[in-house]
């Protein structure tokens, strides 16, 4: 299969499935009933929803890698390309802009930073690495990036405490945050997306970059799935082994974070290649495929629909206020009527989604 003619199925049923994972986790029925894998870790460790931004950032690398793989090969101009790059880029930072302003337009306590920044930031840095560079140095400025954070995060005291903290809002990136990260941050002295830790996201897609460069190989569809597989197990373990000295943290997006997550994701894109695009195993992959096709434009929409679902007032009570007093009364648990909720607003996030895929429009952000 010449992968530089032909889309992958696997890569748009996996990205479309992570957008509909990450608004399931972002919008519950209500935060006060949740099952336990579908928080975030409160510090150190990670549970499923933490995996889930990591391995939208590696579908980023990939596509980067197909993508203007093909444009080089049909002769495109690099200025041209670079162009792109930079349009697209502001757009989706734009964007991220925007939507930290809705609904009051508060200037004064703007949040600088967010998922859409730094997919903009991990787009822009890796689509210029992945043009400018062979895989070998991608892979040895990816490595340079995790050890170098390590050391820093690890051996420097954090200033106005005198001693090494690695404790939320007491660290190195923390004070970097309070220091040179203008506007509002989302823990209030510091931010999950902040200035430091963007470097090892960075990483996270180099390593999609690299598995991208496997699907661009002359290895066989079965060698190239094998590889992507054993990969990721050996990144696993190698992430968990450096966890021992720099813990696996999704706030700090630790050096092991990204080893232990980006090895889950190639696991993932492994068995989800072989089973959809060798085996032509495509049953079951039709709702990832129409959510993939318009990936942020979804996320994006979501957040705006949220305004209504969550806020507009209806007899005293919102939306999924309504829904979850509602399904408790009628007997549900009240984690499994959050649950619902969040299930029932990605279902009406993916009509507008199906009505685009239908008509063939692709919204490019």
């Amino acid at each position: 299969m010449n992968l530089q003619n032909v889309r992958l199925t696997s890569l748009d049923a996996m990205r479309g499935f992570t957008i509909a994972a990450m608004i399931m986790v972002n919008y519950p029925g209500t935060w006060d009933y949740a099952y336990p894998p579908l928080l975030h870790a409160a510090w150190n460790g990670f549970t499923p929803t933490d995996i889930i931004f990591p391995f939208f950032l590696f579908i980023v690398g990939i596509s980067i890698a197909l993508a203007y793989t093909k444009r080089l090969e049909s002769g495109t101009p690099k200025k041209e390309i670079y162009r792109k790059i930079i349009i697209r880029s502001l757009k989706i930072f734009g964007v991220g802009m925007l939507l930290n302003l809705i609904p009051d337009f508060n200037f004064t306590d703007l949040r600088w930073t967010g998922v859409l920044h730094r997919i903009a930031i991990v787009f822009f840095v890796c689509a210029f690495l992945f043009l400018n560079t062979g895989w070998k140095t991608q892979a040895w400025v990816g490595g340079m990036i995790l050890v170098v954070y390590w050391l820093a995060m690890t051996l420097i005291p954090t200033p106005g405490i005198g001693k090494v903290m690695m404790e939320p809002g007491a660290n190195l990136a923390a004070w970097f945050d309070s220091q040179f990260l203008p506007g509002k941050k989302w823990q209030g002295t510091w931010d999950p997306e902040g200035l430091l830790s963007t470097f090892p996201a960075i990483v996270t897609g180099i390593t999609g970059l690299l598995a991208g460069k496997l699907f661009l190989s002359e290895y066989s569809p079965n060698e190239k799935s094998n590889y992507l597989m054993v990969f990721g197990l050996f990144s696993v373990a190698f992430g968990y082994f450096w966890g021992l000295d720099f813990p696996i943290n999704k706030n700090l997006w630790s050096s092991s974070f990204v080893l232990v997550t980006s090895g889950l994701a190639a696991w993932v894109m492994g068995a989800i290649y072989f089973l959809v695009d060798i085996l032509d195993k495509k049953k079951g992959t039709a709702v990832g495929v129409i959510f993939g096709a318009n990936a942020i434009s979804v996320y994006v929409l979501a957040d705006i629909l949220s305004l209504i679902f969550y806020q507009l007032n209806l007899g005293g009570q919102s939306l999924n206020q309504h829904f979850v007093t509602g399904s408790t009364s009628a007997g549900l648990q009240p984690e499994l009527a959050s649950l619902l909720y969040a299930l029932l607003f990605v279902a009406v996030n993916f009509i507008p989604a199906y009505i685009l895929f239908k008509k063939n429009i692709f919204i490019k952000l």
